[in-house]
């Protein structure tokens, strides 16, 4: 079943910081803290989820063409990477769930 981000957000109570691209296709999920790992292994069109936020996890959605990013455990995002997003059309949401229960939704709903 195919999901947008905009529903993404709806069914698992995500925060929007920068929803540029609300119905965007999703076609799975990937979980990594390490950007390197994360650049070679996240495929187009995914949901990332990960706790890191700098401005570097925007430039790494913007390369491999993620259909989002998801911070977890509630993570403190900066202004400057809440621009950045908006900039390069990056939808950048929030949870305060970890990343293994945003792991679970992802599957519950589908994905």
């Amino acid at each position: 079943m195919s999901k947008t981000v905009s529903e993404l957000v709806s069914e698992l109570g995500l925060e929007a910081l920068a929803l540029t691209e609300g119905e965007r296709e999703l076609k799975g999920g990937f979980t990594g803290d390490l950007l390197s790992y994360v650049m070679a292994h996240l495929r187009s069109d995914e949901a990332w989820i990960t706790i890191m936020t700098n401005v570097n996890v925007i430039a790494v959605a913007s390369l491999t063409d993620a259909a989002c990013v998801i911070v977890a455990d509630g993570a403190e995002v900066d202004t400057e990477v809440v621009q950045s997003a908006v900039q390069r059309g990056v939808n950048l949401l929030r949870s305060n769930a970890s990343a293994f229960e945003l792991c679970k939704g992802l599957a519950q709903i589908g994905l």
